[in-house]
């Protein structure tokens, strides 16, 4: 190595070495913390585990996407194996919002933030829970409420002004009224009544001979870079002809934005019209859900009109969608019962001096037999 490399190497010891102690192994940690026979004292006198399933813990959004046990737990700069514990007992709260920055700000004009300084704590582990943060995107209404609001919050207890409840929980995602200004979708999403299961997109692609990247270039005829009603009609008839006789679920959700944070309850959405009715700026924007294993998700864009169609007859929201082939065949029966009573009526009319004639050959027969003896 030549002499003048050596400041140079120095240099770079010296600016990349606090780096190096951070650079803390997940293994390292779960030494200890794999360990559920390893507990410790808290204030209080009685003993917490310390230990947690990391099987699980891989399977988080965090360790997805390559964040250590460090990351969250930066006040962890070494672990001096020498002595027991080999880090400080007490540590810093985590502050999520040092990496999801908009959520936290989002988090701070939220109902939730308010409690928080009545005294009550609501950490954003309330509703992500601590190691085991899941991607809700690509989980159903019921999945993502299960899994934050009702952990706290039972809605039938409240909500008393609103009618149908059971439908409004289960199909509508609480943020859709409780974050008014966070952009909202429907998503529709393929669902086996005899299995009462989602078909898998995997499924899907491979019945239509495609994947993600061709699955547009294939139903997008127009290239509109949506699907229209046509197309979107000719993809569930295709799927027939494969064997896939599904319906459509349809859910009305908030997408995952930062804005979701801002949780309100004084400005919660509660005028019924603002959803139920035809120009309802809640049904603007459709999508084809295709949820993915590892939490990610594939939306393909679909014209609103394609809420009007008879294989959505399952997502009918009075007032707000309408299936235009019912529509279709509502006026034919209106037609079919003006036609009916107004062929009755002339047949009446016409039938009047055969019908006199008739009656008055009755008369004579009668009049006849009472002549007789």
């Amino acid at each position: 190595m030549k002499n003048k490399h050596i400041p140079v190497l120095i240099f770079a010891l010296i600016y990349f070495s606090p780096f190096i102690s951070f650079a803390i192994d997940n293994n390292e940690c779960m030494e200890c913390h794999g360990d559920e026979s390893i507990v410790r004292t808290n204030s209080h006198g009685s003993n917490d585990q310390i230990s947690f399933d990391y099987r699980e813990f891989q399977y988080s959004i965090h360790n997805i996407n390559g964040i250590g046990c460090v990351d969250c737990h930066s006040d962890i700069t070494k672990l001096d194996m020498d002595n027991d514990p080999p880090h400080p007992i007490e540590m810093a709260q985590v502050v999520c919002s040092n990496c999801h920055e908009e959520e936290g700000e989002n988090y701070e004009r939220s109902v939730h933030a308010q409690a928080n300084k009545k005294g009550m704590s609501i950490h954003c582990t309330a509703c992500h829970s601590y190691h085991f943060t899941k991607s809700l995107a690509n989980k159903p209404v019921l999945e993502r409420e299960n899994g934050s609001c009702l952990k706290c919050h039972d809605p039938f207890k409240f909500h008393n002004w609103l009618p149908q409840k059971e439908s409004h929980f289960t199909y509508v995602e609480c943020t859709v009224c409780h974050s008014p200004d966070a952009p909202r979708h429907i998503h529709l999403r393929l669902y086996d009544l005899v299995t009462k299961s989602f078909t898998s997109p995997d499924t899907i692609l491979t019945a239509l001979d495609t994947d993600q990247d061709s699955f547009m270039d294939l139903l997008d005829s127009d290239g509109s870079g949506s699907l229209s009603r046509k197309e979107f009609e000719n993809m569930v008839f295709i799927l027939k002809r494969k064997g896939i006789h599904a319906t459509f679920h349809g859910e009305l959700l908030s997408e995952h934005q930062p804005l979701i944070h801002q949780v309100s309850k004084a400005a919660a959405q509660r005028n019924c019209e603002d959803c139920h009715l035809p120009a309802s700026p809640f049904f603007e924007a459709v999508t084809l859900f295709f949820p993915h294993d590892n939490g990610t998700v594939d939306h393909y864009v679909l014209d609103r009109d394609v809420l009007e169609t008879y294989t959505l007859s399952n997502f009918y929201m009075p007032g707000g969608t309408r299936i235009r082939e019912l529509d279709i065949i509502g006026v034919l029966m209106i037609i079919g019962a003006v036609f009916g009573i107004s062929g009755h009526q002339i047949g009446r009319m016409l039938t009047v001096p055969l019908r006199r004639k008739r009656n008055d050959k009755e008369a004579a027969r009668n009049n006849k037999k009472e002549a007789k003896p």
